[in-house]
């Protein structure tokens, strides 16, 4: 009842950009933090960047001052833009959402999107 689809990833040059979005659609009320997180080959799940509803941001340290997230709650929608990439940025990256659906409870959950690969070539 709550989707959150990712897109925008693909194949890109070392130095290049790409902009991410994830979309949250079904029965929300209220959208709450959202954020984006990678996973590379043989590594755990990492944050990548977080943003309030507020829109205070948070990042990892090693994306700081190359990658911006912001976030357009009109449309439910989340946004990750990616500069100056590197090969070590490669990674499936999935959009994360707290999100309060009366249809599913009275509390928020947390969902995931099915990911988005984004490659990275040097």
């Amino acid at each position: 009842q709550v989707q959150l689809v990712e897109s925008g990833g693909g194949l890109v040059q070392a130095g290049g950009s790409l902009r991410l979005s994830c979309a949250a659609s079904g029965n929300i009320l209220s959208i709450y933090a959202m954020g984006w997180y990678r996973q590379a080959p043989g590594k755990q799940r990492e944050l990548v960047a977080s943003i309030t509803s507020g829109e205070s941001a948070n990042y990892e340290d090693s994306v700081k001052g190359r990658f911006t997230i912001s976030r357009d709650n009109a449309k439910n929608t989340v946004y990750l833009q990616m500069n100056s990439l590197k090969p070590e940025d490669t990674a499936v990256y999935y959009c994360n959402a707290k999100i309060l659906s009366l249809a599913v409870g009275p509390a928020p959950m947390g969902y995931w999107g099915k990911g988005t690969l984004v490659t990275v070539s040097s």
